[in-house]
């Protein structure tokens, strides 16, 4: 058993003084564990905070990026540092759901959509305040299958930074013809 034990310290290079000194195959074993446990802790924390988010997912993502990081090549030892992320995680979770039930500090936590384009008019103070350009904007209805701004009923900027998009719907019209001259009828669909 103290073999296995003393193994195990060198494998994790726990008697080394500065992570300078690990050996490639401990850093390696290292960032196998810490990889796994922290894949662990997120799988048990929700599927949100994985996806794309706003700013409120992306600082859970630098913080766990930073913290897991020196459990692998930096001074951080691995056992407290899976129990702080595992913390943080249930931390951005109790967050979440205190969020989900509270609009207003959703709004302080999350932020809120502010409204880019409306009835095909630019709102260019919004855009400036984002850093939104003309161009940017185009490219975020292109997405929707938007060409133009005024094509649009309505255009935001949502929490998570991307655009969304409404567009105008004009009537469809069809057109319907008798044969031998007799009658001929236009809808307008709206």
């Amino acid at each position: 058993m103290h073999d296995l034990w003393e193994g195990l310290r060198w494998a994790f290079g726990l008697d080394t003084v500065q992570p300078r000194d690990y050996h490639a195959l401990q850093a390696c074993l290292r960032a196998l564990v810490v990889y796994g446990g922290g894949l662990v802790i997120l799988r048990l924390g929700e599927r949100r905070s994985l996806r794309r988010g706003g700013t409120f997912d992306v600082v859970l993502g630098f913080i766990l990026g930073s913290v897991l990081s020196r459990a692998i090549n930096g001074p951080a030892t691995i056992l407290p540092t899976l129990t702080v992320t595992a913390l943080l995680v249930a931390l951005h979770r109790l967050i979440a759901a205190a969020a989900l039930h509270s609009h207003r500090f959703g709004s302080l936590v999350k932020g809120e959509a502010d409204l880019l384009v409306e009835d095909g008019r630019l709102h260019l103070d919004v855009m400036r305040r984002f850093g939104i350009s003309q161009r940017d904007l185009e490219e975020g209805l292109r997405l929707h299958e938007i060409r133009r701004p005024e094509d649009v009923r309505e255009a935001w900027i949502e929490r998570n930074g991307d655009i969304s998009a409404v567009p105008r719907k004009e009537p469809r019209v069809v057109e319907v013809a008798v044969e031998a001259g007799v009658q001929r009828v236009r809808i307008e669909l709206a």
